[in-house]
């Protein structure tokens, strides 16, 4: 019966979530290189942003005045962050004011070469403040609010970090490229896909397997995802292997037969007793899709189904 009463609540949910999606459509940019900025790694910026998806959306029944939606969604993000330190006993830092700063410090910084430094060089809310003042054009009021602070601590905290900023330089490079694992079951999967062999897949699958699609689907055994996502088969798409910001994972090419292949989705495996016990794809992402696109050297696909189609104008 409890069964029944939840599969009530799954298409209207759906509705409600796609009606979110429209809403803040304008924002998904800004806010995924938040998170990335504000945890200093893109994949957990990823994870960072999927949350405030969930929590933003689970969260709307307890508004009850006109919300600004952008506001919204930063806010959620930056405090889903500095909890997640409280939680691990970290310190969050503190913002202070200085007596004799009562506006804005003006000097001509390169706001670009800063953003690697942050996650190194300062607290998760000077982190935030930084982010959301500097890169993305928040008033000092509205920072304040969303940092829980005071506008004059807002105005130091920019001026001190733009000081240190200033005086520190670091090479950044890059951790990504076409490289093998060397895991034999990763090895496996990969060859199965390839020749369109679904059973030999399957069979490299725990029966309590964990597939999630981020903020699209979730299948939490073999045979959900036997008669889900594999029930039509596998798209004619070629499988390879590349490290991707530092984490090995597996990306679909679509047109591979084409001078320039395009990114389909990109996926990720735990494997465990010789099973692959988790699955993440990142199909829906976009936001994650464009810039991991953009990392590897390779175009993404925005056009993969007539309900996905991340080329649409709004």
């Amino acid at each position: 019966m409890s069964e029944l009463k939840t599969n009530e609540l799954y298409e209207p949910s759906r509705k409600l979530r796609q009606q979110f999606d429209k809403l803040i459509e304008e924002f998904g940019d800004g806010l995924w290189n938040y998170c990335r900025y504000l945890t200093g790694s893109p994949w957990d910026g990823e994870d960072l942003y999927q949350e405030t998806m969930l929590k933003a959306l689970g969260s709307l029944y307890q508004r009850f005045h006109p919300t600004n939606l952008k506001s919204y969604l930063y806010r959620i993000a930056t405090n889903t962050w500095i909890d997640l330190y409280r939680r691990q006993k970290k310190s969050i830092g503190t913002l202070v004011e200085d007596s004799d700063v009562t506006e804005e410090f003006k000097d001509t910084f390169e706001i670009e070469a800063a953003l690697e430094h942050l996650f190194h060089l300062f607290t998760p809310r000077q982190t935030a403040v930084f982010l959301l003042s500097e890169v993305f054009q928040f008033k000092a009021e509205e920072v304040a609010s969303i940092v829980k602070t005071t506008p004059g601590a807002i105005y130091a905290t920019i001026r001190r970090m733009k000081k240190k900023l200033k005086t520190h330089k670091e090479e950044i490079s890059s951790n990504s490229g076409h490289k093998k694992s060397g895991n034999i079951i990763i090895q496996a999967y990969l060859k199965a896909f390839n020749e369109g062999d679904i059973e030999g897949m399957l069979s490299l699958i725990s029966d309590q397997a964990h597939y999630e699609a981020s903020l699209g689907f979730l299948e939490v055994s073999k045979d959900e995802i036997r008669k889900g996502s594999l029930l039509y088969g596998l798209p004619p798409y070629r499988a390879d292997e590349f490290i991707l910001w530092g984490k090995p994972v597996i990306v679909i090419l679509a047109d591979f037969d084409k001078e320039q292949p395009l990114i389909h989705d990109i996926q990720y495996q735990e494997v465990e007793n010789d099973k692959i016990v988790f699955h993440r794809s990142y199909f829906f992402r976009k936001e994650f899709i464009i810039a991991a696109s953009k990392e590897l050297g390779l175009a993404p696909q925005l056009i993969k189904q007539p309900f996905l189609n991340w080329e649409k104008k709004n």
